[in-house]
């Protein structure tokens, strides 16, 4: 092999796409995944060696800088403002150019990138502003002692930017479709039944009935409670919590004393929630992969058919 061939091979082998680690998939089954763009990548790379062709490495998409969210870019996002909720938990708000809008479904999700220490990670997390919102988009992070993406997080303050791609998720809401909507959510698991509930309220030719089961472990810890009071107003919607870590309905303020439970999300209250759903209920449950696990599990035994729910 002469010098200048041992050159082109030299730079065809700095063009190869890199194998993305495991860090850099955030497990929530995007399509594409991470993983899927790097063998889509290395293909056309493969295709554009063998042909000694490296404009076949731009691709019909290749954009230098693309404006519009994608599923396959990461596009920068300005952070407008960053309330903390709770101990651990953040209400971000990110600006969008002029009026636009995000264009997502309620309830689908995007996906954040974020590099710590030279190492990329990548995590999965829904909006909870309305599906219509212009010139911005709001989501809830929770971080956490040991988190990765938490440091990321944790250093954000407004002014910054946060690379995002989307949207991802598979449930797609249309008014009316369901005769009422039993929501299970644990903690963050709140955030793509937000943009849906209000969807619902939003729209009054959506008759569709409302049962939200919010599950946190304290009063203190319960995320958005104006907007859920708020939305407690329709007439088609009813909340109930589930507070874990306490049992006195005494230190609960009088509006949320008949509407809270002790303990646990269990089957006994899951069949008495099913049973008092006003319309034959469609479920859509967002929690912990346990949590996710367990509710599937008790909606089953309740009655219901694995077409009668969806799992985040």
């Amino acid at each position: 092999m002469g010098e200048n061939e041992e050159d082109t091979e030299e730079a065809w082998l700095q063009l190869r796409p890199v194998e993305p680690l495991p860090s850099q998939c955030c497990g929530s089954g995007c399509s594409p995944c991470v993983f899927d763009l790097y063998h889509r990548n290395l293909a056309r790379w493969e295709a554009a060696r063998a042909s000694n062709d490296r404009s076949l490495l731009s691709g019909k998409q290749s954009q230098s800088c693309p404006s519009k969210l994608s599923p396959e870019t990461f596009l920068a996002f300005r952070i407008c403002a960053l309330d903390k909720l709770t101990k651990d938990t953040y209400h971000v708000r990110f600006a969008l150019p002029g009026n636009s809008q995000l264009s997502l479904h309620p309830g689908q999700h995007l996906v954040l990138r974020g590099i710590v220490d030279d190492l990329e990670i990548q995590r999965a997390y829904t909006p909870i502003s309305p599906a219509n919102a212009k010139g911005y988009f709001e989501v809830l992070i929770k971080c956490y002692q040991t988190g990765l993406m938490s440091r990321c997080v944790k250093s954000w303050r407004v002014g910054d930017t946060a690379f995002w791609r989307g949207p991802f998720g598979n449930f797609f809401y249309k008014p009316n479709q369901y005769g009422e909507l039993l929501m299970l959510a644990a903690g963050t698991g709140l955030a793509p039944m937000v943009p849906i509930l209000q969807s619902i309220t939003d729209n009054e030719d959506d008759e569709t009935f409302v049962t939200l089961v919010c599950c946190f472990k304290t009063f203190e810890s319960i995320y958005l409670k104006t907007f859920l009071q708020e939305q407690t107003r329709f007439w088609n919607v009813r909340t109930f919590f589930i507070l874990s870590q306490e049992n006195s309905p005494e230190q609960l303020p009088w509006s949320y004393r008949e509407k809270t439970h002790f303990g646990h999300l269990d089957q006994d209250l899951i069949e008495e929630l099913v049973s008092r759903c006003r319309r034959k209920p469609f479920a859509l449950v967002c929690g912990s992969p346990k949590f996710t696990e367990d509710m599937a599990k008790c909606l089953l035994c309740a009655g219901l058919t694995k077409d009668s729910y969806f799992l985040f």
